[in-house]
């Protein structure tokens, strides 16, 4: 094939990729932040009649030229409706282009962003290896501990906290600071789409398989379904700052790289607690304005000194031929 073309094929494979992926993921998002707000809104259903039929909760809305009457059931109706709309594809679809992404942009020519030999001199398939690994390894460990500690939520919070700062920290001692962001990224995500593919979904399948049967469904798979949702709620914000982060070496640049996103992460979790807690009818400007004063700390603490230029550092002479010499050792 001429080379001239087959680039240009890569190039709207690139782009069919990341259009897929852009789309899916702002239908899952949307989904995922509808959902939430939605139960967070909900209200004690005010017919008794209602209340017998085994409604948890009701809200009213207005949207598209209609009023909608939403209920939720308390844990599953007497009757299964004939077509029950499932939420999954747009998880899986993000995931699975996002993948793609990740296999094109950095695995493919793991040189151009996935190495750096001033951070570690790895060989193009321990770099890839070592990225796959953190995706299997640290959804093992998140689902471990999210199973172990499902009964206490505090505590739970604070390990999937420190899995998170360690997800970041092991990236950033592997890669180049540019796959760093999006490696953390990444594992994040692989969280949240195997939360739906391997807890959301089997959950609610046994509950229509519970309901078929004549059996009352466990309440516990709606309770781990509905914890797993909320962590997909919190997570949502950091990944998408960890992904967006690639595109601003001010950010993934900086000296305190890995500070920067796990702050800047933080600041998106709290962000994401005060919306939460608005849709509750509570307005907590406290979390609101505390994610705004992260960023704000962020910007000033990274900002280049006046005059100064480039907001990052370039590379030495020194550190140039070395990265030049490892390269065109292994081109040759």
């Amino acid at each position: 094939m001429d080379p001239a073309l087959g680039a240009y094929l890569l190039d709207w494979l690139h782009l069919v990729v990341r259009w897929v992926h852009i789309a899916a993921a702002i239908a899952w998002v949307g989904a995922s932040f509808y959902f939430i707000a939605l139960d967070h809104s909900l209200r004690a259903p005010l017919d008794e009649a209602d209340e017998r039929r085994g409604i948890g909760g009701e809200a009213w809305e207005i949207h598209g030229g209609g009023f909608y009457r939403i209920e939720k059931f308390r844990l599953a109706p007497a009757r299964l409706p004939a077509s029950l709309r499932w939420f999954k594809w747009e998880a899986y679809l993000t995931w699975l282009s996002g993948f793609g992404l990740l296999v094109l942009l950095y695995y493919l020519d793991p040189f151009t962003f996935l190495i750096d030999p001033r951070v570690a001199d790895l060989e193009p398939w321990q770099a890839v290896a070592a990225s796959v690994a953190m995706l299997g390894v640290g959804w093992l460990v998140y689902d471990r501990l999210s199973r172990s500690l499902e009964e206490r939520p505090v505590l739970l919070a604070v390990a999937i906290a420190a899995l998170v700062v360690a997800a970041v920290w092991i990236s950033s001692l592997l890669f180049g600071p540019r796959a760093a962001y999006i490696q953390a990224g990444a594992t994040l995500g692989t969280w949240m789409a195997a939360n739906v593919f391997l807890v959301v979904i089997p959950g609610q399948r046994e509950l229509v398989a519970a309901k078929e049967g004549g059996r009352e469904p466990e309440a516990r798979f709606g309770a781990r379904g509905k914890q797993r949702s909320v962590h997909n709620n919190y997570l949502t914000l950091p990944v998408l700052f960890a992904m967006i982060g690639q595109h601003f070496p001010f950010t993934y640049g900086h000296a305190y790289a890995p500070l920067v996103l796990l702050a800047l992460m933080a600041a998106g979790a709290l962000a994401q607690h005060g919306l939460d807690l608005r849709h509750q009818g509570r307005t907590a400007w406290g979390a609101l304005l505390g994610a705004a004063a992260i960023a704000a700390l962020v910007a000033a603490a990274i900002a280049p000194p006046l005059g100064s230029g480039a907001p990052t550092r370039p590379f030495t002479p020194e550190e140039a031929a070395a990265v030049q010499t490892v390269v065109s050792a292994r081109c040759e």
